[in-house]
């Protein structure tokens, strides 16, 4: 987060000094509150830039095995303009390296780990253990100690990107 800052300053002094230089260019001609509104807009524009490539900068820093299952995206009323393009604020990955399958009762049942990264402030990421019955469609997430939590049972589609990945 500090480099995030000194970045956003950064770029800021860059517009702001590029305004200086054009007023100067022209011999002082444009207006002395050109400085400050390039300022603001090359400050603004980092942030609005830092956001949406968000997505893109955590995908590059996860192992090749993981595997994007679920992404969302939405809008906030302090960036407007993300109700114009949405912008990505969490995913889920799936670590394929940690799928295990299991033939249990002439059925499949599939364990494996799924990590969920959110956008906030600080970034956030919560990993859970999770159970996936392939011939039910029935996904059960894992308590730390391996038990399962049956009240938090859901049926997902067949072909959700979850289900073709842990089931194929």
């Amino acid at each position: 987060m500090l480099w995030t800052i000194i970045a956003i300053v950064v770029a800021g002094l860059g517009a702001a000094g590029i305004a200086l230089l054009l007023r100067k260019l022209t011999g002082n001609k444009l207006p002395k509150w050109i400085i400050p509104v390039f300022g603001g807009l090359g400050m603004l524009g980092y942030q609005i830039s830092y956001e949406y490539s968000w997505f893109e900068h955590q995908l590059q820093r996860q192992p090749p095995e993981s595997v994007v299952v679920a992404s969302e995206a939405g809008h906030v009323f302090w960036r407007p303009w993300s109700y114009f393009v949405p912008m990505i604020t969490a995913f889920t990955v799936l670590d394929s390296k940690s799928v295990v399958k299991q033939e249990l009762e002439g059925g499949t049942v599939a364990e494996f780990m799924l990590y969920r990264f959110e956008k906030q402030h600080i970034d956030h990421v919560a990993h859970q253990a999770h159970l996936l019955n392939c011939d039910t469609a029935e996904l059960l997430p894992l308590d730390a100690q391996k038990q399962p939590q049956l009240d938090q049972l859901k049926r997902i589609a067949r072909d959700d990107p979850l289900y073709r990945q842990v089931c194929r």
